[in-house]
């Protein structure tokens, strides 16, 4: 199905080259005088030149020619060369139809689908979640399930850091605080327990205990670094202890992305390339790009148009030890080998920019990937408290992302226990529902780039530019329908949509909330292609406002003209499954009542 845009401009084009000028000048936009007309084209302006003609001249021969279009109701040639355009209402009201009875709202589908892997950027195991963690979860949710919708096979992946020193630290204290563990009996031979011998509690309080040992104790440190080498040459009891620290870290990070309703179809880490390192490594040295700098091993990743300093790629450290470079590329050889994707889209602090510019740029130079294969890094900025700078926790801590989350939570269920219209569960289970909406949307409502502030009582707000604003439209649209399914005694969702037909627009507010609806499919495209969440929010905070200004204006229930409440209702129906699958691919969804 084609957009609505593209529909209008071709009948335009047909104008134009029917009054003898190239059709390309009958580009439809928007307008920028909604006061005036809903679309305009100012190619009368651009052809003005080309044909040696007065621009209005051009305008009044297009409007000539478009006097008995069955797509524009008015059509006016304004000085000194616009054309102020409106659509007829049953030209709208076709499209609609069309949209409705169309396999997802009629976008249409790629022809060549493509395979997209998302790489979540992951956390440390072993670390509880912090809100530093809470952008690539929630900007990365929402671009694999946009990129789903668009008709592509996505892979998402969330690239656990689950390898290195910080492992040997969390094991050199265990042998500290429990040094008769089986583990350490470099003697044993038996089987090793199935229950790990620390919780998930004690293990996010070793980490940081540890860390901090290794700044100030070089002999801790060393050991730390001895049993980091220990568990990357398979020792059997440092390996159980680390099998051990992955499944109680996982299940933990499990339980904390449900609650964001954030899944992964793959749980991979550093630790699953390691073995894959030394070919690589030897490949790039046989081939001629890695070479010794200072004692260590990079690439020149270097260009020639390059107005700012780039510096080499590293491969190895000077005592041979590899780096998060080292990882990330052979993560690439991983899954060019494996999924042979079309693109790779990382989620990673927009700081990281250099970082990623660098190991894109060796990984094409050392034919990592095809010539071919996109890979794009989505930088995004921090979410910063109401002073502006990184979000804390009161003492001047990072906040745990299950705090910020129950935080929210208990916010959402006091506004909602106010209302009193539902038991304390109800109350309860709405409030979680409506919290995510508050926290995604909050997030995914800006441009990934940029920085935001990340201010509970706005995101929370039932007012405004706000995921429970959100909600509460779509409550309000399914309340309607309920009652309409009541008063017709009892008829179910496809009962009523089999026995109503959206109408041509009867007033003002209705034609501007039909209009609002056709863009969904410009909408969605441009969210793919530009790997941009934040144009789905813009497109359902319009179209929610454009709903309940013509709610505001229409007694829809209590209208005596059955047909014209026949389409309102199909125009509802259409609506509320329209922004249902646009907060779903933001990764939250609507309860049923508010």
């Amino acid at each position: 199905m084609k957009k609505f845009l593209d529909l209008i401009s071709e009948e335009m084009k047909t104008a134009f080259e029917k009054s003898g000028y190239d059709g390309d000048l009958g580009r439809v936009t928007l307008s920028n005088r909604p006061d005036l007309c809903e679309f305009q084209c100012n190619g009368a302006m651009a052809g003005a030149k080309k044909y040696h003609k007065a621009p209005i001249m051009i305008a009044n021969e297009v409007a000539e020619n478009l006097k008995d279009s069955t797509v524009f109701s008015q059509v006016n040639a304004v000085a000194p060369g616009f054309l102020n355009l409106k659509v007829t209402e049953a030209f709208l009201k076709e499209y609609l139809e069309e949209m409705q009875s169309t396999d997802k709202f009629g976008l249409q589908m790629p022809e060549h689908p493509r395979k997209i892997m998302v790489d979540y950027g992951g956390p440390n195991v072993a670390k509880p979640l912090h809100v530093g963690h809470l952008r690539s979860a929630i900007i990365g949710e929402s671009i694999k399930r946009i990129c789903r919708f668009a008709g592509h096979e996505v892979i998402g992946d969330i690239h656990l850091g689950d390898w290195g020193l910080q492992m040997g630290l969390i094991i050199t204290e265990l042998r500290l605080r429990q040094p008769d563990l089986i583990y350490f009996d470099e003697t044993y031979e038996g089987e090793y327990p199935k229950e790990a011998p620390f919780t998930i509690s004690e293990l996010e309080e070793i980490y940081p205990t540890a860390s901090a040992k290794s700044k100030e104790d070089a002999e801790y440190k060393a050991q730390a670094m001895e049993d980091t080498y220990r568990l990357q040459n398979g020792v059997p009891g440092i390996r159980a202890l680390w099998h051990h620290i992955m499944n109680v870290s996982i299940a933990d990070l499990k339980k904390n992305y449900a609650a964001l309703n954030v899944e992964f179809d793959l749980w991979k880490g550093e630790s699953d390339v390691h073995d894959m390192i030394p070919a690589m490594v030897e490949k790039m040295k046989k081939d001629g790009f890695a070479h010794e700098s200072e004692g260590a091993l990079v690439v020149d990743v270097k260009e020639e148009t390059d107005t700012k300093e780039i510096p080499p790629c590293m491969i190895l450290k000077s005592d041979g030890a590899s780096l998060y470079n080292t990882t990330d590329l052979a993560t690439i050889v991983d899954r060019m080998e494996t999924y042979q994707p079309d693109k790779l889209i990382y989620l990673a602090d927009k700081r990281q920019d250099l970082y990623f510019e660098q190991v894109f740029r060796c990984a094409r130079k050392t034919g990592l990937v095809k010539p071919e294969t996109e890979l794009i890094h989505i930088g995004f900025g921090t979410m910063n408290g109401k002073d502006g700078k990184p979000f804390k926790t009161r003492d001047g801590g990072v906040m745990r992302l299950e705090y910020l989350i129950r935080e929210i939570n208990q916010e959402m269920y006091r506004k909602i226990a106010e209302n009193k219209s539902m038991d304390e569960e109800e109350a309860k289970k709405t409030s979680e529902v409506v919290a995510l909406s508050a926290v995604k949307y909050g997030d995914l409502s800006n441009q990934a780039s940029k920085d935001y502030i990340f201010d509970i009582d706005r995101f929370t707000s039932f007012e405004g530019d706000t995921g429970p604003y959100i909600l509460y439209t779509i409550v309000r649209i399914k309340s309607i329908l309920n009652k309409y399914k009541e008063m017709k005694g009892g008829l179910t969702d496809d009962e009523v949509k089999k026995n109503v037909a959206i109408g041509e627009a009867v007033n003002p507010s209705e034609k501007d909330f039909m209009l609002e609806i056709t863009k969904f499919n410009a909408m969605l495209e441009a969210a793919y292609e530009e790997v941009a969440p934040h144009k789905i929010c813009a497109y359902i905070y319009d179209l929610a406002n454009a709903f309940n200004h013509f709610y505001h204006e229409t007694k829809i229930l209590t209208e005596e003209d059955e047909r014209k409440k026949s389409g309102w209702i199909a125009l509802l129906l259409l609506t509320k499954d329209v922004l249902e699958i646009c907060i779903d691919l933001l990764g939250f969804s609507a309860p049923d009542r508010m």
